[in-house]
């Protein structure tokens, strides 16, 4: 089951929030429980028995560590407990790459194959694995008391809003919400008119765009004008995809009295491969600076050590999004990034527009996004041989018959989009408001009021639209669900 899908708009989500909101305050966690257990199982009901055995290995772990709190126990129960996280991501993710690549080498000496039944990979589970490590890791440090209502743990893990595609989110944010949270007609509204947004975004134009991309990256032998557009296309595509999922996530958090973090904050107007991961996937860029760079030693032992952090954390980032040599080459050459900024002492967040800064940045953005997207290194070289042949910037008749005017417009305003909001945020910041009297006060304060009713219907138009869009389409998963 997906969001943006009938069954969840239409079905599921009514139900779950009827009963949510019919039952007392004291059985919500378990409604919460059930209902995303629920929303898992309808993809397949099998893996919901490894989700809560994990569930159940995380929360007695947790007990044990706090048991045996400031020992050396309590180092041996943390590390058991995050070796058999890990130990079960890396078997349902990375088992099939793993025996690939050793075949390859074994057939290359002319010896047998291993031979393994294809595991499945359980979607959600790079999630709600590393959300269990967090919470774990944030035991041992103290930085978070464990629960001993296992209700309410397991409704942390299964949180269906974030579950099949984030925000990662840590235990020690939500373990006061999921006591005592409050419910407001003014907070649903907030969250109702956050997810219109995000299915906008998804719906409206990153399906709008995924044609269009397929198309390109699917190209035998793209022109350099095909390989520039599919890259410029998955480049909003992605965003809106994801950011889009984000949203509705977040909205669906705040209709059932949560606030989650947020993931996204304008990436495209980053001016250093720094500041992009300051506002690229949040979640997971503060995740693997806390549970993974700071363990490595951060910036505290030299600087060679420190360019080697940045680089294994991201080269490791790159890994978890997918078992492939593609991920891990698109973590490696962000981690060369930062650590090349770091060399150069480049600021996090620019005070002035640089547009050579700017420009140099999303073109390394969007170079990344090539691999990131292909689906083996034989396709992405094609495309970078494509993209840098300079020589034919025509579209090929093929591609002409099979694009449309609609893509392209949704292509151009999605890019309108980016660049108005980029714009927006990056000029709020230096704006000063003029002091005024209560008279003008009251006039502003009536333009903002009429301004965010025609955003808001304006915004229930296009969801309409969209809802209209998605009856008519096939089906289209999020692109992080791979993930």
């Amino acid at each position: 089951m997906v969001f943006s899908s009938n069954v969840f708009l239409f079905l599921f989500l009514p139900i779950f929030l009827g009963l949510y909101y019919l039952c007392p305050n004291r059985g919500r966690n378990l409604l919460i429980l059930i209902g995303s257990y629920t929303f898992y199982a309808w993809w397949r009901v099998d893996f919901l028995l490894l989700f809560a055995a994990v569930t159940l290995w995380n929360y007695l772990f947790g007990l044990r560590i706090q048991a045996h709190a400031g020992t050396q126990a309590a180092r041996r129960w943390v590390a058991v407990g995050v070796i058999g996280n890990l130990a079960t991501l890396g078997y349902f993710k990375y088992a099939n790459f793993g025996v690939a690549n050793i075949n390859a080498l074994l057939e290359a000496a002319g010896m047998q194959p291993f031979v393994l039944t294809q595991v499945i990979l359980p979607i959600g589970i790079s999630f709600y694995i590393f959300q269990s490590i967090s919470y774990l890791i944030d035991v041992y440090r103290k930085d978070t008391e464990p629960t001993r209502n296992l209700i309410n743990f397991a409704a942390f893990i299964a949180l269906f809003p974030q579950l099949i595609a984030g925000p990662v989110l840590r235990y020690k944010d939500l373990a006061e919400q999921f006591t005592d949270r409050t419910h407001s007609l003014d907070k649903f509204s907030e969250g109702a008119t956050r997810f219109m947004q995000g299915f906008v975004k998804k719906v409206f134009i990153a399906d709008s765009l995924a044609p269009l991309v397929d198309h390109c990256f699917a190209l035998d032998n793209p022109t350099t004008g095909e390989a520039w557009l599919g890259m410029v296309a998955y480049t909003a595509q992605l965003y809106f995809d994801f950011s889009g999922y984000s949203d509705m996530a977040i909205g669906l958090g705040l209709m059932m009295g949560f606030r989650f973090m947020e993931n996204f904050n304008q990436p495209y107007i980053s001016q250093s491969i720094t500041e992009f991961w300051r506002r690229w996937h949040i979640s997971l860029s503060t995740w693997l600076r806390d549970y993974l760079y700071v363990p490595l030693g951060g910036n505290r032992h030299g600087t060679f050590n420190t360019y080697r952090n940045l680089f294994l954390t991201m080269l490791l980032g790159g890994f978890w999004h997918g078992a492939n040599w593609t991920f891990l080459i698109w973590g490696a050459w962000h981690g060369t990034w930062l650590a090349i900024e770091r060399a150069l002492g480049v600021k996090a967040a620019a005070t002035q527009f640089n547009l050579f800064k700017w420009a140099f940045t999303l073109l390394l953005v969007m170079l990344g996004w090539v691999i990131f997207r292909a689906e083996n290194l034989e396709v992405a070289g094609r495309m970078y041989a494509a993209l840098f042949a300079f020589d034919d910037w025509h579209l090929s008749e093929l591609t002409l018959a099979r694009i449309t005017g609609l893509q392209m417009s949704t292509l151009l305003l999605a890019w309108v989009v980016i660049a108005l909001c980029g714009a927006r945020q990056f000029l709020a910041g230096r704006r000063h408001a003029p002091g005024m009297t209560l008279a003008g006060a009251g006039a502003a304060l009536q333009a903002v009021d009429m301004r965010t009713v025609a955003l808001r219907g304006a915004l229930l138009l296009l969801f309409c639209a969209s809802l209209l869009k998605l009856s008519a389409q096939s089906y289209s998963p999020f692109l992080y669900f791979q993930f």
